[in-house]
C-alpha cells in the first residue's frame, strides 16, 4: 500500500519526529547527552520486551538477520540521536541542528539511486532545490556555529547516520517485526553507548521533573511512535520519498519554539515554509 494513500500518517510522523529537538532542549540541561540516550534506550528496550513477549511477535531468524538490525540501529539510533544530542549539548541552537539534519534528503537521494537503484527524475530534483531553499529560509536567523567543531562534526555524524540507516532499513531489514526488532536495535544501542558513557560522561543525571518528563515523551512518543512509523513508512514507500518528509522538520521544529519559546517567525520563514510545502508536493513520486 503506497504512503500517499494515508496522508495523516506522513503528518504524524513528522510532528512526532520535530518534538524530538523540543525534549532534547528539555532534559539535557539535567544529564549528558549520552548518558540521556543511554537511558532512554535502556527503558525503551525493556517496554519493547515486554509488547514482544505479550503479542508474541517474531523474532528474526538467524545471527545475519539479527546483525543487520543492530547495524540499522547503529546508524538509525547510534549515530543520529547521538550527534543531534551531542551538537545541542555543546552548545549548537536546536533549529541550526534541525536544518543540516533537514539535507538528508539530498543526500539520501544519491544514496537511494547508487545503493537502491530508485530513478531521481527532473521534477524530484526541482522539489529537492526549492526545498533545500525553504529550510534555509526557515532557520537562517539560528545558524550559528560560533567556531564550535565539535557540534559541527557532531551534527554531520547525525546527518550521515539517518540517511544510510533508512536506506540499510529498507534494503535488509524490511520483514523484520517491528516489535521484536525493537528490542534487538535498542538492546544494541545500549551496549555500544554503556562504555562510551562510562568512560567519557562522569556527571550524574538529575532526576527533576523536567528531565524525567523529557525521558518519558522521548521514550514512549519518540522511541515507541516516531522510529516505528518510520519504518512503517519506509515499507510503504519509496525511501526517497520518506527522506523528504524531513524537509517539514525544521518548519515545524519553528512553529513548536515560537508557541513554547515565543521565537518568531518573519516573512521570509513563512515564505520558506510555503517553498517547502511545494518542495514535498513536487518530489513525491506520481
Amino acid at each position: 500500500m503506497a504512503v500517499r494513500a494515508h496522508p495523516l500518517l506522513p503528518a504524524l510522523f513528522v510532528v512526532l519526529w520535530s518534538t524530538g529537538f523540543i525534549s532534547a532542549r528539555y532534559g539535557l540541561p539535567y544529564a549528558p547527552p549520552l548518558k540521556f540516550l543511554l537511558l532512554r534506550f535502556s527503558l525503551v528496550a525493556a517496554l519493547m520486551l515486554a509488547v514482544t513477549v505479550a503479542t508474541r511477535a517474531p523474532w528474526p531468524r538467524g545471527a545475519r538477520q539479527i546483525a543487520h538490525v543492530a547495524v540499522a540501529a547503529t546508524l538509525v539510533h547510534g549515530l543520529y540521536l547521538g550527534g543531534v544530542f551531542v551538537s545541542i549539548a555543546a552548545g549548537m541552537p536546536a533549529g541550526t541542528s534541525a536544518m543540516l539534519v533537514g539535507l538528508q534528503p539530498i543526500l539520501t537521494v544519491f544514496l537511494a539511486r547508487a545503493w537502491l537503484g530508485e530513478r531521481i527524475t527532473a521534477r524530484q530534483w526541482l522539489g529537492l532545490a526549492i526545498g533545500l531553499a525553504g529550510v534555509y529560509l526557515v532557520v537562517r536567523q539560528k545558524i550559528a556555529f560560533g567556531g564550535e567543531a565539535t557540534a559541527l562534526t557532531a551534527v554531520l555524524l547525525a546527518l550521515v547516520g539517518i540517511s544510510t540507516g533508512t536506506l540499510y532499513q529498507k534494503k535488509f531489514c524490511a520483514n523484520v517485526d517491528l516489535r521484536s526488532g525493537a528490542v534487538i536495535q535498542f538492546t544494541a544501542c545500549s551496549l555500544l553507548y554503556a562504555p562510551v558513557v562510562l568512560l567519557t560522561e562522569p556527571r550524574p543525571i538529575a532526576f527533576t521533573p523536567q528531565f524525567i518528563f523529557a525521558v518519558g515523551w522521548s521514550v514512549i512518543v519518540l522511541s515507541v511512535g516516531a522510529i516505528s512509523l518510520l519504518y512503517w513508512l519506509l515499507r510503504h514507500g519509496a525511501a526517497s520519498d520518506v527522506a523528504r518528509l524531513f524537509y517539514l522538520v525544521p518548519p515545524v521544529t519553528a512553529l513548536m519554539a515560537f508557541a513554547l519559546f515565543g521565537e518568531r517567525l518573519d516573512a521570509l520563514a513563512l515564505a520558506g515554509m510555503a517553498m517547502i510545502a511545494i518542495a514535498v508536493a513536487l518530489a513525491r513520486r506520481r
